[in-house]
């Protein structure tokens, strides 16, 4: 059942839950979960709240140092709704044009703005005949969307027995769940830009063309009808105007608290953390599922082996570059790519033959080009963020080569010289995402979303080895990506409602 659409009053009135991590799986969970009458902490290891979407502030700028793409604003619309509330009760949007350009590094160049007759001449500038299959493949990817969200997102299914239905089998006969994006994409366009223009959406949830599966066509639905949106102080931001939602429900937290083992079933848990502990009658981990399982749970309430984590295919790592610079950095927009001819090589080196990128497709995001209040006044505020492999040596010295790599290449391909004007420079990178977010092998998002580990083949919101203990996050069901991750949120405040309910 969905709290959201529930018909029966089910609450947890006088029941505690503790919600370990305050990533927008966490947030979401004790949204939902004190509305249902709970008594919510979450516990945050960090100084911020806001998991992996935490800000860097310094001399005069602020970045976002993870989550900087606002997609899926019907998701945020829909959460929001669900409390009676809405988005611009707390952050305003700002429609972005263009949406984000591409600079190829054989000289090219493409702008995708928002207008798609725009776009249209675009595609056929490369391909005859590509401007209508963008149109056919949007309508495809439109209810693809329409269906998957409603029927496999919206709704959960973490067992197998859950898709043996009229109903889904009904809907799934819309959806293309075999094949991968690459053989789908090859289908409407012969040109290998316009291929990567279709895929690129992969980056957000961990995949390449060869390993995510084809229903995640529906990405582009997101990206060219829905738009790419910039929320008013960027994604820290929207993690604000969550949090003070969440407080008007009366969640409490506690940040610099790391929890250290989660012992007890429902009804008697206690949660040891660095300052004390805490009792709870339930327990919802937004931590990564890996760490929960392999670092704070006795051996005997683990679901999995450590060979099943190792068996896993993780999601990318990154390697970021916060970057504070004098002057402009046109021609560069708010969000670019910059992308080899061919970038299966990189692809490979992330999922096939882990290794550091010696030709790296990347993303630029300068969002400075949309809000003032980011840089001070004549400076830019930029970062450069290389998808690697999770698991890759990071030290002083390999981090120093690939920065001048990085700079060296931003500068060859888009004509931008960041090199001499830079006055505040951060790096982040593998090592950091295993220490600041206890990240299994240092992956920036979680389970990549390969045909292997999608929908059922996930780990589950409910421990099948402790009663009262839950997850949610990006190791869950739907998966990768801020509104997936608040869609997960729903889903284990339904599992607890429920389970427990009155």
């Amino acid at each position: 059942m969905s709290l959201a659409h529930s018909d029966t009053d089910m609450n947890l009135a006088d029941r505690s839950v503790v919600v370990v991590g305050s990533g927008f799986g966490g947030l979401s969970t004790a949204c939902y979960l004190a509305d249902a009458g709970a008594d919510v902490t979450v516990v945050e290891k960090n100084d911020q709240l806001g998991g992996r979407a935490s800000v860097l502030e310094r001399d005069g700028f602020r970045f976002d140092m993870g989550p900087s793409w606002y997609l899926m604003p019907d998701v945020f619309e829909r959460f929001f709704g669900h409390f009676g509330r809405r988005p611009d009760d707390y952050y305003e949007l700002e429609h972005l044009d263009p949406h984000y350009k591409i600079f190829f590094k054989d000289g090219d160049d493409v702008t995708v703005t928002a207008d798609r007759e725009e776009t249209k001449a675009t595609f056929e500038e490369y391909e005859p005949g590509a401007g209508a299959a963008l149109d056919a493949y949007l309508e495809e990817a439109e209810e693809t969307y329409e269906i998957g969200m409603e029927h496999f997102v919206y709704t959960d299914r973490p067992r197998f027995r859950d898709y043996v239905d009229l109903d889904v089998f009904r809907h799934a006969r819309g959806l293309t769940f075999l094949g991968s994006m690459q053989g789908h994409v090859e289908e409407y366009f012969d040109h290998p830009k316009l291929q990567q223009i279709m895929q690129y959406t992969l980056v957000f949830l961990g995949g390449s063309p060869k390993n995510t599966p084809a229903l995640y066509n529906l990405m582009s639905h997101v990206d060219f009808n829905l738009g790419v949106h910039y929320p008013e102080e960027g994604m820290g931001g929207v993690v604000d105007g969550i949090v003070e939602m969440s407080r008007e429900l009366g969640v409490e937290f506690r940040t610099d608290s790391e929890v250290e083992s989660i012992l007890g079933s429902a009804g008697n848990f206690r949660v040891e953390t660095a300052d004390g502990f805490l009792r709870a009658d339930f327990v919802v981990s937004d931590a990564d599922y890996a760490h929960t399982e392999q670092e704070l749970l006795p051996p005997q309430s683990r679901q999995y082996d450590a060979d099943y984590w190792k068996s896993r295919t993780y999601a990318p790592s990154a390697f970021l570059l916060y970057l504070g610079v004098e002057g402009d950095v046109d021609p560069l927009a708010h969000h670019t790519l910059v992308l080899p001819s061919d970038w299966n090589d990189h692809f490979d080196e992330i999922f096939e033959a882990p290794a550091w990128p010696d030709d790296p497709a990347y993303y630029l995001c300068v969002p400075s080009e949309t809000d003032d209040s980011v840089a001070p006044e004549g400076h830019s505020n930029l970062f450069a963020l290389v998808p690697i492999a999770p698991g890759l040596d990071d030290g002083p010295a390999t981090r120093e080569r690939y920065r001048d790599l990085v700079l060296d290449d931003i500068a060859e391909n888009t004509g931008v010289d960041l090199r001499d004007r830079i006055v505040v420079e951060e790096r982040f990178c593998v090592s950091d995402f295993a220490d600041r977010y206890n990240s299994i092998e240092g992956t920036a998002l979680g389970l990549a979303h390969t045909l292997r580990q999608t929908g059922p083949l996930r780990p589950g919101h409910r421990s099948s080895e402790v009663p009262g203990l839950y997850f949610t996050g990006s190791f869950t069901t739907p998966g990768i990506g801020v509104p997936m991750c608040l869609i997960s949120g729903q889903h284990t405040a339904d599992a607890v409602v429920e389970d427990y309910g009155e």
